[in-house]
Order: C-alpha cells, then sequence, then structure tokens
C-alpha cells in the first residue's frame, strides 16, 4: 500500500536507485524464453531471483567474492536445475536477456523530471560495471545519470555499509542530502540505517522488514517520488 504524507522531503541534493527491480523488472528476462519455459516461466522468475539474493548475502558472509554476473549464472543453474529444465543454449539465452532488461515504464519520465530539477542522478547495484553499461544503454537511458556506481569498487555486495558509502563519495553529497529507492525492502532498511533517507518503492507488495532502519515513504511507482520530492 502506497502511504501518504503531507510532509515533502525536503534537503534532497541527490537520487540513488537501485537497479534490478526497482528500475529494471527482472523477471522480463525469463518472459523472453515463455515460448521454451511455458507454465515454468514465473516458477523459474522466483527461483532465480531468490537464489541471486541468497548467493550474494552467503558469498558476503564468507568473505569468498564473485561477481553479480556470476553469481547470476550460479542461481540461473540452480534454478534450471531444480525445476528440472535442463539447456544449455536456453543458459546462455537467459542471461543475454539479463543485459536487456525493459525498464518499468514510469521510469524514463520520473529520471527526466529529477534531472530537470537540478538533481543529481545515480544507480548503486550489486551489477557488475559491464552489466549495468549494458541494461542502461539498452533501455536508452544512458544520458539519465550522473553516475553509474558498482558495489565490484569494494568487492561486497549489498547490505555491506561500504557499498552505501560509495554513492556518498561519488556524489559529494551527505547522508540525509539522499533520497535512495529501492524496491528491495532489505535494501531500503539497510540504506534507512546508513543515514540516507529512503523511498522504498514496494512493487511486490511485501511485508515491512524487522531490520534496523525505516524507510521515510512507501510507494508502489516509481512516479510517486515526484510529488514526495515536492517537483
Amino acid at each position: 500500500m502506497t502511504e501518504t504524507h503531507d510532509e515533502k522531503l525536503t534537503g534532497i541534493r541527490a537520487c540513488v536507485f537501485d537497479a534490478y527491480g526497482t528500475l529494471f523488472d527482472f523477471a522480463s528476462a525469463a518472459a523472453g524464453c515463455a515460448d521454451v519455459l511455458g507454465q515454468k516461466t514465473g516458477a523459474l522468475t522466483a527461483l532465480w531471483r531468490d537464489k541471486q539474493l541468497q548467493y550474494t548475502w552467503l558469498r558476503t558472509l564468507q568473505g569468498n567474492h564473485a561477481d553479480f554476473w556470476t553469481v547470476t549464472r550460479d542461481a540461473l543453474e540452480y534454478a534450471l536445475d531444480a525445476l528440472d529444465i535442463g539447456d544449455r543454449a536456453l543458459t546462455d539465452r537467459l542471461m543475454s536477456l539479463y543485459l536487456n532488461l525493459k525498464a518499468f515504464p514510469e521510469v524514463p519520465q520520473t529520471l527526466r523530471r529529477l534531472k530537470s530539477a537540478g538533481l543529481k542522478t545515480a544507480i548503486l547495484s550489486n551489477g557488475t560495471p559491464q552489466m549495468l553499461d549494458a541494461v542502461v544503454s539498452n533501455a536508452g537511458l544512458g544520458d539519465l545519470f550522473d553516475h553509474v556506481i558498482s558495489v565490484e569498487e569494494v568487492g561486497v555486495f549489498k547490505t555491506h555499509p561500504k557499498v552505501y558509502q560509495l554513492a556518498v563519495d561519488r556524489l559529494g553529497a551527505a547522508r540525509q542530502e539522499m533520497a535512495f529507492q529501492s524496491s528491495n525492502a532489505w535494501d531500503a532498511y539497510a540504506a534507512s540505517a546508513f543515514g540516507m533517507r529512503v523511498v522504498w518503492c514496494n512493487r511486490y507488495g511485501q511485508r515491512p522488514e524487522r531490520l534496523p532502519g525505516k524507510p521515510d515513504r512507501q510507494v508502489r511507482t516509481l512516479a510517486e517520488l515526484i510529488p514526495i520530492l515536492g517537483l
């Protein structure tokens, strides 16, 4: 449910976005192979995403980092095996589609509004630089971001505080001067605990987490960010 507040988020100089699930629809990869996956399309999307995230957290805890491309492929291979879908060509096809994920419909106009208002914009993502460059370029959004920041700069995944510090260092703004947007509840809460202002784009109807931090606002689409910032 969208939360309504009369009070705007003030003093914001920069808007920082998570990529996968927030700007780009990770479900569009499996949807692009629905001709082969059929009724297993939804199940593959869910299991692939769950394992992808689990592997980032587990590798961070182990101190055994592998980049997000490797993690994403490992998670996909697990999901295909678990669903009894064995096809190397399909694996390659799905990974290629992950570089061409569709942006959510409201994303381009929202970013243009932010840029026209003079706000800095950035992506802060688990994705590798190559993955992010590809998905941003293929979606035609390259001119709408001042920075595209990958966790590869610090070699750990979200929710490690070093990741959120990357945005502070790169954008030259204080934590409280940043609005961080993520569709992932765990990411939104971690950014809030770090000290950023947070708009949780709860696209998937998740329940509130029992974790440190608390998002300042909860919305269903990024278009709702515009009035929250008083633009």
